[in-house]
């Protein structure tokens, strides 16, 4: 038995000439905001605010940043703008004094080694084992100038 495999999944299909149903609907909307304000407001009025909502309306249906949605963009900045954000803080303590002729003991600062932490980046040993060597290798090359 032969069947046939869908090709382009992903591409959405043409409904309303060249228009997908998303961007008729948003371009629908758009111009029907702007015939409401322009039979409601004198002309000038009208041009003040409609010109967001034409602009709005092309973006949602035509504007894609990144190959995404522009309606998955203001999605996203509508969470980051009212959405609950979560600052966390620790101070951490200092404990390092400076005595007369004597340099700054930073290896004293918080109870840290003088060797550098590596912070675990990632679940992958393999990607933390070629950060180590890649930060190691980065510091030799400080050090002797090249």
């Amino acid at each position: 038995m032969r069947f046939q495999v869908p090709q382009f999944i992903d591409v959405e299909d043409k409904i309303f000439g060249p228009f997908t149903l998303k961007q008729f609907i948003y371009l629908a909307g758009g111009a029907g905001i702007t015939l409401m304000f322009f039979t409601l407001l004198p002309k000038f009025i009208a041009l003040l605010l409609s010109a967001p909502f034409i602009g709005l309306s092309g973006a949602l249906a035509f504007y894609k940043p990144n190959n995404r949605p522009f309606v998955d963009n203001l999605e996203s900045m509508m969470r980051f703008f009212f959405g609950e954000r979560l600052y966390v803080w620790k101070k951490i303590p200092k404990k390092v004094e400076k005595k007369e002729g004597d340099e700054y003991d930073l290896s004293n600062l918080a109870g840290l080694p003088p060797q550098l932490q590596v912070p675990h980046l990632s679940g992958s040993k393999l990607k933390d084992l070629n950060w180590n060597l890649d930060v190691k290798k980065q510091d030799e090359q400080d050090k002797t100038g090249i």
